[in-house]
């Protein structure tokens, strides 16, 4: 994908990740940022720090469809058919197997729903283009682990298979889909997590470099470029990925031993 003059909607637009990609689509030359955020005046900030005209901000609770509806005919009107949806949102918990139901709920909807409730928005004039794309960031813990955190671990497994489904069931029709799979990336949510000693932000940090959200953002230019799969900011994934593939049991003794360590040091 060239982002020139392209429409593209980002939620989870109001820092981190989505953030950055918004000032580099514009720098990339995309025609329309339709920005979008729970929180509603932050990505109105974002939104008017980039102005040139290119962007709209939209309050928007990603979990509910007639809300994502909104955003998507909203995108039409202002700017016309979205060319990329990133369905970018998405939360952690820090709370393994004695968190509540309320939490697994939350992180369900948001990590995972959410991107069903975006495609069922916004693939049908995809479709009918016969051209799009999905860029879902599910987070290398959808391909390895989260320590520390069982929702989170489980619900981005659950958003690659969303997104593997998506392209092997709607690829053959014009709609490209990749899965966004970053590491550790310096944001407050990984921030937040280490002034807390949680021994999950600990191992993230500890497995590699920790990324700035531009780089991902340049990660994400590369990869749409390629209309890869996975775009994973941290090759290193790639590596532990296929350690872990080639033998599960030697890969979970060692996230064990980990887990050991970064907890004698605590």
């Amino acid at each position: 994908m060239d982002l020139r003059g392209k429409v593209v909607v980002i939620t989870g637009a109001a820092g981190g990740i989505g953030a950055a990609m918004a000032r580099r689509f514009a720098d990339a030359g995309a025609a329309g940022l339709v920005l979008a955020d729970l929180d509603g005046s932050a990505v109105d900030a974002l939104a008017r720090s980039i102005d040139r005209g290119l962007t709209r901000a939209v309050p928007c609770d990603v979990t509910d469809p007639a809300q994502v509806a909104a955003l998507v005919d909203a995108a039409h009107e202002t700017f016309g058919p979205v060319d990329l949806f990133c369905s970018n949102a998405g939360i952690t918990t820090g709370t393994g197997l004695d968190t509540t139901d309320a939490v697994w709920d939350r992180a369900w909807s948001v990590n995972v729903h959410a991107h069903v409730v975006a495609a069922r928005a916004v693939l049908p004039s995809m479709l009918d283009r016969g051209a799009g794309y999905l860029l879902q960031t599910c987070s290398a813990a959808g391909l390895l682990t989260a320590v520390g955190d069982a929702p989170y671990a489980v619900t981005k497994h659950a958003a690659v298979a969303f997104a593997e489904w998506l392209s092997m069931t709607y690829g053959d029709r014009g709609i490209r889909v990749s899965a966004l799979c970053p590491q550790g990336v310096r944001t407050p949510m990984l921030d937040q997590g280490l002034a807390r000693g949680h021994a999950g932000a600990q191992v993230t940090a500890a497995a590699g470099e920790v990324l700035t959200p531009e780089q991902v953002a340049d990660a994400v230019i590369e990869g749409l470029a390629a209309e890869r799969f996975l775009i994973l900011p941290h090759p290193e994934v790639a590596t532990y990925q296929q350690r872990k593939a080639e033998d599960p049991d030697r890969w979970l003794a060692s996230m064990r031993k980990l887990i050991s360590r970064v907890s004698s040091t605590a």
